[in-house]
């Protein structure tokens, strides 16, 4: 190829790449943009319902409403999927991280609208979940959608995915800075310079959208009335020590929960069960009715005793024997709550949930505190606040996306200390008890999970028969010494598969193992590949993951390793081919 040819090969290898750089900022600013409408239209709709059905008092005594609603929004919800969708909503977030390990990063393009819906009968009639999770699913398929109209590759669909969740998640709470945190530590998206830019102009655009068109009443905005103090500091350390364990006991009891409704075929069985649980529930703890929100919000403008309105114990909201053991029941109880909406069909997410239990147990903790008067004065709006980002980090281990989010909630940085204290302390308190997520458990078990490890994330995206070499010579077992050194003086390689005629892996032969008897023409009819063959110090099998063949190799040292598929030989897997294709990924995915 000519110098000039040469020249403007590469010149236009380097404009595409520019070029498709600036495709990824303008239509992450779109994204972030729709995401931000996305959320703006399921907030205001589920605001505007509840308001319809609570405030206009379809039902004369109002726990009965309460008690009705979730049975009906889940029972819609599960309608509008069946009949409608003809699909089976997956949980939101651990279906995006799926997308995203599966190498695709393709999410239907369904989802855009089927998660808002899903959500707003759910969420709308009192189903105990947060919205957060369908609002950042439907902005990660309008991003996912989008890339793959345009034909991008894997690494430029993924980042617009992740810009339509980031979007989402800053116009949800008007928090642009948490909205990258988020995807860079929750969808586990590499914060690199060409992904970055984009993340940002995603996350500002949708909290430009709630600073425009949000009303005040939807907003969860609050601000800080009492400083930080150092004396406060070891409160705050035990604050997080159990808001961790409150964290452990969400993790566990929520996800057996789902596990149990897993287990039941019959979906009538499931919303009968999971409807009902959820509606006694609400009816005889009205807080439990939706995202919680409204408690959090009546904790934090001080009003404690209003908690308790149209309870079953409402003559006795100014009695602390009643209001500390309903708090206590409230975190208890929002756990099954939430599992049972989700379980039995319910579309929603977590976020709020992990809020609505901190928020409680901050204020709780603190509260209780200052009524033992033990010569300290806590503030408990402050607590109820840390409370939050420390559940959130215990959660969905997501320190960073909880300290961010709270110090833009209260519009400063006041709190960060604190924040930064409680998150760690609770995050590495669950962190003791199990290394995944809520989100990542079932795909960390199966192998699936992509981290922000560089090693494991190369080795994810690798694939096996990427390294397979096939051009080794086969030896059936009753050949001799004589043609066998045929066979080898017409090979490139200097091992060759033992098989019989179902090509089943008997063992292997290499020149080593032979050099010795090769030349003694004595030995050429006497001897067989039967009395020559060794076993393979290890057999990689097809299904295995790269991480599995790495260490195979890591432990027995072998530069070349067998490969089958039900006990049949494939081929082979080197060390050099390995390494080959560990560079390209390692290059690819560190291009910047």
């Amino acid at each position: 190829m000519h110098k000039p040819q040469v020249i403007l090969r590469y010149a236009l290898i380097k404009l595409r790449k520019y070029t498709n750089r600036y495709y990824l900022l303008i239509f992450s600013f779109i994204i972030g943009t729709l995401a931000g409408l996305g959320a703006l239209s399921l907030k205001s709709g589920v605001f505007y319902l509840r308001r319809k059905l609570i405030f206009n008092k379809i039902f004369d005594y109002e726990n009965l409403a309460l008690l009705l609603y979730p049975i009906i929004g889940i029972t819609l919800t599960v309608i509008f999927f069946r009949f409608i969708i003809h699909k089976n909503q997956r949980d939101d977030i651990p279906s995006i991280l799926h997308a995203i390990s599966a190498k695709k990063s393709l999410i239907p393009p369904y989802k855009i609208f089927s998660s808002l819906i899903g959500g707003l009968l759910t969420a709308g009639f009192g189903g105990s979940i947060g919205l957060e999770s369908p609002i950042i699913s439907s902005g990660s398929a309008i991003g996912s959608s989008t890339g793959k109209y345009l034909r991008l590759d894997y690494k430029s669909i993924t980042i617009l995915l992740a810009c339509g969740a980031a979007g989402a998640m800053a116009a949800i709470f008007n928090t642009p800075i948490a909205g990258v945190v988020f995807a860079v530590e929750v969808l586990l998206i590499d914060l690199t310079g060409f992904t970055l830019i984009p993340l940002l102009l995603a996350s500002v655009s949708g909290a430009v959208v709630t600073k425009i068109f949000f009303p005040d009443e939807i907003l969860f905005n609050f601000k800080i009335e009492e400083s930080f103090t150092i004396v406060d500091i070891p409160f705050y350390v035990l604050l997080g020590l159990i808001a961790g364990f409150v964290a452990v006991y969400f993790n566990k009891t929520y996800l057996y929960i789902i596990k149990k409704f897993k287990e039941i075929d019959k979906n009538r069985n499931r919303i009968l069960l999971g409807a009902l649980t959820l509606g006694v529930l609400i009816f005889l703890f009205p807080p439990l009715f939706g995202e919680g929100f409204n408690t959090i919000k009546t904790l934090l403008a001080g009003n404690l005793s209003h908690i308790l309105d149209n309870t079953l114990v409402h003559k006795y909201k100014h009695h602390e024997f009643v209001i500390i053991p309903f708090l206590l029941l409230l975190i208890f109880l929002k756990v099954p709550a939430t599992g049972a909406t989700v379980g039995a069909g319910g579309i929603g997410g977590i976020f709020a949930p992990s809020l609505f239990l901190g928020a409680i147990t901050g204020f709780l903790f603190a509260h209780i505190v200052n009524l033992l008067d033990i010569g300290f004065y806590i503030s408990e709006r402050n607590f109820a606040l840390v409370g939050m980002a420390a559940m959130l980090a215990g959660v969905i281990h997501a320190p960073l996306t909880g300290i961010f989010l709270i110090a833009e909630i209260t519009s400063g940085y006041e709190l960060i200390v604190p924040l930064m204290i409680v998150a760690i302390i609770s995050f590495l308190t669950v962190k003791s008890f199990s290394w995944d997520s809520i989100f990542t458990k079932e795909l960390s078990e199966s192998g699936q999970l992509l981290t922000h490890h560089k090693d494991k994330a190369v080795l994810h995206f690798m694939d096996l028969d990427s390294v397979i070499e096939t051009d080794f010579l086969k030896v059936p077992p009753e050949m001799s010494l004589r043609k066998l050194t045929k066979t080898i003086s017409k090979s490139r390689r200097n091992i060759f598969p033992v098989v019989n005629e179902k090509d089943e892996l008997l063992g292997i032969i290499t020149l080593d193992d032979i050099r010795d008897i090769m030349f003694d023409t004595e030995m050429y009819d006497k001897i067989r590949v039967e009395n020559l063959r060794t076993l393979p110090l290890a057999i990689v099998k097809r299904g295995d993951t790269m991480s599995t063949v790495v260490q195979a190799f890591n432990e027995t040292g072998a530069w070349n390793l067998p490969v089958t598929k039900d006990g049949k030989y494939i081929g082979f897997v080197s060390k050099s081919k390995l390494f080959e294709v560990y560079r390209k990924h390692l290059i690819n995915i560190s291009d910047d």
